[in-house]
């Protein structure tokens, strides 16, 4: 294979998926580590994030079920990060959940890092 055999297409697609897992990894880095929410204002991340999520949303509009699938998943992270914000001091299962979904979206974050990777050697 060659670089011309794999479609810039396929890099920009995947580029936006690692973008929008780290913005919603760091969203809840944020909720868990008071030091990340002072050293990137929110209303940049949230920013950020929203130019992300809306990316990818147009270019998941040729696939519904994956759209749907990753709509779902952003949604399921911003309530929980603003679950987390609103909760009460002995909440324990926010906190759980917390753990449970960065650890999903690292699993993710190094698969796609590392498709991206080789899809740039090729």
């Amino acid at each position: 294979m060659t670089a011309q055999s794999v479609p810039n297409q396929y890099i920009e697609i995947t580029e936006t998926f690692v973008r929008l897992y780290v913005f919603l990894s760091q969203t809840l880095d944020r909720c868990l580590d008071h030091t990340q929410r002072e050293s990137f204002p929110e209303k940049e991340h949230q920013a950020f994030l929203t130019e992300a999520r809306n990316e990818m949303r147009e270019i998941l509009t040729v696939n519904p079920v994956v759209k749907g699938k990753v709509e779902e998943e952003c949604s399921r992270v911003l309530a929980l990060a603003e679950s987390y914000l609103k909760r009460d001091p002995g909440q324990k299962d926010v906190l759980e959940q917390i753990q449970r979904e960065r650890a999903i979206l690292k699993t993710k974050l190094m698969a796609l890092s590392d498709l991206l990777a080789v899809f740039r050697a090729l």
